[in-house]
């Protein structure tokens, strides 16, 4: 089941300095991240971040991955900025 990001991630300039968050709340997409690159289970996380949802952590995953997208079609079409 693909997930909308757009419908769960949020952007605010006066909140966590502009970084994308879940749902208008605190948490930012880079805190999940961590979480998981940490060693951290989907469980752990959704325990710990109890008013969190499989969802919202599905969300994260897909921003990521588009964010990396936008990050690789950038290198590739103005390939003198990495120069």
């Amino acid at each position: 089941m693909n997930i909308d990001y757009h419908t769960v991630i949020t952007i605010e300039s006066g909140k966590r300095s502009g970084k994308p968050c879940i749902r208008g709340l605190r948490i930012t997409v880079d805190d999940i991240l961590d979480c998981f690159a940490a060693g951290m289970t989907e469980q752990e996380v959704l325990e710990d971040y109890d008013y969190l949802t499989q969802d919202d952590i599905r969300a994260c995953f897909s921003y990521a991955v588009d964010r990396e997208r936008r990050t690789v079609l950038v290198g590739i079409c103005n390939p003198d900025r990495n120069a």
